[in-house]
């Protein structure tokens, strides 16, 4: 099993994790706790496994800097959108499993399971035609960035209330939405599957600056990050730093 393959693996496993775990707790934070949990056991194992010489960066489990001289590093989020996970009926929640060579996520997978999908490096995304009408911006359903406002009125567009990272990069690739511009709050596990899913896909990925997007870093924060269909990515990038 090749490294592409393998990401997706884990990520569809730990989405059917995810998916049998949910009715069987009622309580949403008891839910939430054990999803990541159990969803982290899983991924650590089966890397510990099928890749014992890699180190691993997971949102769920203490930070072993002894990765910053390794050159490949699995960067993991085994529950992506937790909030919605713990809502019983939304499927904007995800699995992120991403293998960063160098620094750069060049390998990954993003499982959205209550959607039945998985999105990997091998075989690339097809990427949906957008439909015509003014480009759509996707935005966190509770705490959109405050350079939302200069995007959308760079793009004259539309925003797109959505949960979980890897869900609102897929849904470009779905033809959903055209533009994720976010800053703040984020993360090296929460960017580095999707953008190595997306990149591979032919999608504009960078930080809002137009920088390249550098992974494991000793700084686990990524704050910024900019996933769109190339035609919009120079509008976004100046709108975001003006």
């Amino acid at each position: 099993m090749n490294d592409h393959q393998l990401a997706a693996a884990l990520a569809e496993e730990a989405g059917q994790l995810l998916l049998a775990l949910r009715p069987t707790i009622a309580d949403p934070t008891e839910l939430k706790a054990a999803g990541d949990a159990r969803a982290n056991v899983l991924l650590l194992e089966r890397l510990a496994a099928e890749r014992p010489d890699d180190a691993v960066l997971s949102e769920e489990s203490a930070d072993d800097l002894a990765r910053l001289d390794r050159e490949r590093v699995w960067i993991i989020d085994p529950l992506d959108g937790t909030r919605e996970y713990g809502e019983g009926d939304r499927d904007d929640w995800a699995v992120h499993v991403a293998l960063s060579i160098a620094g750069q996520a060049i390998i990954g997978a993003v499982a959205l399971p209550a959607q039945g999908l998985v999105y990997s490096t091998d075989p690339v995304p097809q990427l949906v035609t957008r439909p015509d009408g003014p480009p759509r911006l996707v935005v966190s359903r509770t705490r959109p960035p405050a350079v939302t406002d200069a995007v959308q009125r760079a793009l004259e567009g539309e925003l797109v209330p959505m949960g979980s990272a890897g869900a609102k990069a897929m849904a470009i690739l779905q033809g959903r939405v055209d533009v994720y511009a976010h800053a703040g709050g984020q993360y090296q596990w929460d960017s580095a599957a999707p953008v190595a899913v997306a990149a591979a896909a032919g999608l504009h990925v960078s930080r809002l600056d137009g920088s390249p997007l550098v992974y494991n870093e000793a700084e686990r924060a990524l704050p910024d990050l900019l996933i769109c269909r190339p035609e919009y990515a120079e509008t976004v990038i100046r709108a975001a730093n003006t």
